[in-house]
């Protein structure tokens, strides 16, 4: 089935930006499987953000595979995200 993602963003901003740019980056290094991403804008679809209960943007929501997970920020810190997201890193670091 693959992931399903939704990231909650408030306006075209940089910060949008650099944060999708970053979910691509690790998406398309990281999943074997097949994955979708939806891209929600908050000051368009202000109820979609009240229905999830979204505080802060960026929120990246995984709801599949289970369990649901949230993460809040620009997803630079790919540690993180990887761990939120319950992915294992491909390539660990070799020396």
């Amino acid at each position: 089935m693959g992931y399903v993602l939704k990231l909650y963003i408030t306006g075209k901003t940089p910060r949008s930006e650099r944060t999708l740019a970053n979910l691509h980056k690790i998406c398309e290094e990281e999943l074997d499987c097949s994955y979708s991403i939806e891209v929600i804008d908050i000051l368009e679809n202000p109820q979609l953000a009240e229905n999830e209960r979204i505080l802060a943007t960026p929120t990246l929501i995984k709801e599949l595979p289970p369990p649901i997970r949230r993460i809040i920020g620009d997803l630079s810190d790919r540690e993180k995200v990887l761990l939120g997201l319950d992915i294992l890193p491909r390539n660990r670091g070799s020396s």
